[in-house]
């Protein structure tokens, strides 16, 4: 079970107990709209939610509202549930069917309070999760954790409400952990072990995966007593046997050193999933499917920057703008270069209309608090994203074209998968923006508790926005986009 808490505005609701609804949308022993109405619980609800549900309503059932006492619903502020308990005091028993029809269409944040609502509507809000047809593409979100939200739990800022949620996760402790990857609705986390875990913030399943010591340049060290004591990280690629000599790092020293950027996808193949890590030394790759026991090394290449997964193939990214498509299907990796070096680019992206974008993201250091009499102290540097740059990838003419207009879409990037998104079906996100997270893992380890570089960019007039002033989250572990799912992942 899993406890979502809302805020509303800054204004703190409390959370809940661990194994608990939240207070502010009991269970309660009812099955009609009049009887949850009287309750307020509706009410308590975005006004959206309650449209929609009169919608629906109306379009199903044999008896329809009158037109004019929906409007009627429709204009009200939501604050009072005087309204809306008039137009439904005498409505019927919805079936299960019916609800289920709603909740399908319904953002998470509504649809888990929707089913927290009374048993009747929590069979439904089960039901609908338990089939696995509740599809809805839904909003991003900004991850984070809080201070003062306590140690196990992430909030959640809804791009689409504008305002925070609260999870309580599993052990470990979240705010204990690195934050490496979001994909598929899922977190990629390193503990103080230095050991990764999958973590889905909203069913709050969590699984662990191979342990760090399988990785090609990590030896377990024991102590006298046959535990585990430290880690050996070697330095070397496949064309180079070592540039330095092993280093040796305390268990949760490593994680500071070894992990980049980790992503979850589905394999096209087995139905399972993999889970794909570009770690140090010199940004290599490896991967697992989720049931492995050891981590694979893909030794054919480095310094890769971002990748993604589409039509059965891994698409890597270098930082020199190499497109490389990687078969990990079979025994041994097949490895092609589809697109030799274009340009310097940190994301690759799957363009919503077809094909491939790349982007460039450059920052600026900027020295907060200087005193001229004192001398520069790299510690007082923030850093600020300063200029995007967006190509439409021609893989069959070998070339790329820089574009400054998405054409109603948006970008996310960060630790996150890339994204692009159309605003038509995300109707809530702000055209030809960009929304980012900071990402630099020498930054974000090396200063853990320096400003993150986090904001919407305007592609159309090159300058940057506040995603939300004043500032929500903790620095460390750095804040990412999540899009929230139900996803369970199969096991190959």
């Amino acid at each position: 079970m899993f406890q979502l808490c809302k805020y509303s505005s800054r204004r703190r609701i409390s959370p809940c107990k661990r194994g608990s609804i939240c207070s502010n949308y009991p269970m309660a022993p009812c099955s009609t709209i009049a009887r949850i109405m009287n309750l307020g619980d509706l009410a308590r609800c975005p006004k959206n939610l309650c449209n929609l549900l009169f919608r629906v309503v109306q379009s199903k059932l044999l008896a329809p509202l009158h037109s004019s006492l929906l409007k009627e619903v429709q204009k009200d502020d939501g604050d009072q549930p005087s309204m809306a308990e008039s137009v439904v005091a005498n409505l019927p028993e919805l079936s299960q069917d019916i609800l289920m029809e709603i909740f399908a269409l319904l953002e998470i944040p509504d649809l888990v309070r929707a089913g927290s609502v009374c048993n009747s509507w929590r069979s439904a809000y089960n039901e609908l999760r338990s089939l696995g047809i509740y599809k809805l593409s839904q909003t991003p979100c900004l991850l984070y954790t809080s201070e003062s939200a306590g140690d196990s739990v992430v909030c959640l800022y809804s791009l689409v409400e504008k305002r925070e949620y609260m999870i309580t996760l599993p052990e470990p402790p979240i705010r204990s952990r690195f934050l490496i990857g979001s994909s598929l609705g899922w977190l990629i986390t390193a503990d103080d072990l230095s050991e990764m875990h999958l973590v889905n913030p909203i069913t709050g399943e969590q699984i662990a995966l191979p342990s760090v010591t399988t990785m090609e340049h990590v030896n377990p060290i024991f102590n006298e007593s046959g535990a585990l004591h430290k880690y050996e990280f070697s330095l070397h690629t496949a064309t180079r046997v070592s540039y330095a000599e092993p280093s040796i790092f305390a268990l949760g020293e490593l994680r500071d050193y070894i992990y980049s950027k980790a992503f979850v996808f589905t394999d096209t193949f087995t139905g399972g999933c993999i889970v794909v890590l570009i770690h140090e030394p010199a940004g290599q790759i490896s991967f697992a499917r989720v049931g492995d026991d050891k981590w694979t090394w893909h030794p054919s290449h480095s310094h890769y920057s971002d990748c993604i997964y589409m039509d059965g193939l891994l698409y890597a990214l270098t930082a020199q703008g190499e497109i490389h498509t990687l078969d990990l299907s079979g025994p041994t990796i097949t490895m092609k270069t589809i697109i030799g070096s274009l340009s310097y680019s940190r994301y690759i992206v799957q363009a919503p209309w077809g094909g491939l974008l790349l982007v460039w993201r450059s920052v600026e250091d900027i020295e907060e608090d200087y005193e001229a009499d004192l001398p520069a102290d790299h510690a007082t540097f923030v850093r600020y994203t300063r200029e995007i740059k967006i190509y439409s990838v021609d893989t069959m003419g070998k070339k790329h074209v820089e574009i400054n207009n998405l054409d109603g879409h948006v970008l996310f990037l960060g630790h996150n998968q890339s994204l692009c998104l159309s605003t038509e079906q995300y109707p809530h996100l702000k055209e030809n923006y960009t929304y980012f997270t900071d990402d630099d893992e020498a930054w974000l380890f090396g200063f853990k508790n320096k400003r993150r570089d986090i904001g919407l960019f305007d592609l159309k007039h090159n300058s940057r926005e506040e995603l939300v002033s004043p500032q929500l989250w903790s620095n460390f572990p750095a804040p990412v986009w999540i899009t929230p799912s139900f996803t369970k992942l199969n096991f190959a």
